[in-house]
């Protein structure tokens, strides 16, 4: 007879699909910075402050999110999510000012997408599985990476063949048909559907009563290790999303490609990146995280040192492929080492608020990069200073112990 397929992996094929289209949502304001300046008359530096608001209330949502998942279940958070980013897409449309642009696109649309953006992927990986959940974090990793990859080339088409506001109602369209799978088909424990998780006959059963729980976030707080999590994956989302997600096609821009191809490179990094995070998924479960997360940083840092050296075709291929396969490698071992230390049952919310941090950084940058843009009228500094930033953060993770557990789970 034929070994049933444990249900665990029918639930990360859909939170996976859940995945693709909440990252490709996040792509929107990348992919119509220049579309939405032309339209509106908003400068880089009050498109980027909305931008800004959209990442960091994108991290905020995720504690949330975590919050949410060990109150109503990951199913419900989910769903919640989705409507909400459905309506923030559909209200988009509609701006004309730069408050509505920090709204809708910023405040709303950063909450739903963030809700379920990192404590999803965390979440089923660490209550569903324990044999192979650093591969089925990075396969949620690399779903990021795939949204980027098939959003950022056809957002940016759409909104320069069909309008931006066109664009944005069709995004809110999309997500909402994919409330249907995600509500027949996600569960939020092994439990409900009468299973255990997969592989845990390999290591002793995980205590999961409420007073172990109790004052959880409190003790986090007064560990090394909770913090040195969150700066090292603040400067994560400062060098990725903030900087590069946000300012790499008005960047190529300058240096003279189309916003069509600027978009294609984006989306060759976003494939790469879709390998990169699967690999480091697979690396996870076998080597130290520290040490990856000191490759990675390092060899993001010397990557963005070239990046205002890049002019043509060769080059930017180049550092679409390396720069790629670095992008969201650094979420495999961040979530494992918040696992290790805080135990998989509290990952959600442990790892929300790590990944507020993320955000935090990446909306500083977002920002920051748009107003060194239009006050020196390059990015070249601010590529510059965020590579010496990163190499920093790899340094620091080595520093980052591995108690087993620290904190009672």
């Amino acid at each position: 007879m034929a070994r049933r397929l444990y249900y665990g992996w029918i639930v990360v094929a859909v939170a996976t699909i859940v995945t693709v289209v909440n990252a490709g949502t996040r792509t929107t304001l990348g992919a119509f910075l220049l579309p939405i300046e032309r339209d509106t008359g908003l400068t880089k530096t009050e498109i980027s402050f909305a931008a800004a608001i959209g990442l960091l209330l994108y991290g905020l949502g995720a504690p949330l999110g975590g919050a949410l998942i060990r109150r109503i279940g990951i199913r419900r958070t989910t769903l919640l999510a989705l409507s909400i980013t459905t309506v923030a897409m559909v209200m988009s449309a509609r701006i004309e000012s730069l408050a509505g642009l920090s709204l809708w696109f910023g405040l709303v649309s950063g909450i739903g997408t963030g809700m379920i953006a990192g404590p999803l992927g965390a979440s089923v990986a660490n209550q569903w599985f324990v044999e192979k959940r650093g591969l089925v974090t990075g396969i949620f990793g690399a779903a990021t990476s795939a949204g980027i990859l098939m959003f950022y080339p056809v957002l940016t088409w759409m909104a320069v063949s069909s309008g931006w506001r066109t664009t944005s109602l069709a995004l809110g369209g999309l997500v909402a048909v994919i409330l249907a799978p995600a509500a027949l088909f996600i569960r939020d424990d092994p439990a409900d559907v009468g299973l255990e998780p997969f592989g845990l006959s390999l290591e002793e059963p995980i205590p999961t009563g409420s007073g172990a729980e109790a004052g959880l976030m409190s003790r986090a707080i007064r560990s090394k290790e909770f913090w040195l999590l969150s700066i090292t994956f603040g400067v994560c989302g400062a060098t990725s999303n903030g900087l590069v997600g946000q300012h790499f096609i008005p960047h190529a821009v300058d240096h003279g490609f189309t916003e069509v191809v600027a978009a294609n490179w984006l989306a060759v990094m976003g494939g790469f990146n879709f390998v990169g995070a699967i690999a480091s998924g697979y690396l996870t479960d076998r080597v130290d995280p520290r040490r990856l997360l000191l490759v990675y940083y390092s060899f993001r840092g010397v990557s963005l040192f070239f990046l205002p050296f890049i002019h043509d075709n060769l080059t930017v291929g180049a550092f679409a492929v390396l720069f790629g396969l670095d992008y969201i490698a650094t979420v495999p071992p961040t979530i494992m080492l918040c696992a290790e230390t805080f135990g998989r049952r509290n990952v959600g919310l442990i790892y929300g608020w790590v990944f507020a941090s993320h955000q935090l950084g990446a909306a500083a940058a977002a920002w920051a990069a748009g107003a060194t843009r239009d006050g020196l009228g390059d990015y070249g500094p601010a590529f510059v200073l965020a590579g010496g930033v990163a190499i920093a953060a790899g340094f620091a993770a080595l520093a980052i112990g591995r108690p087993r557990p620290a904190i009672a789970v």
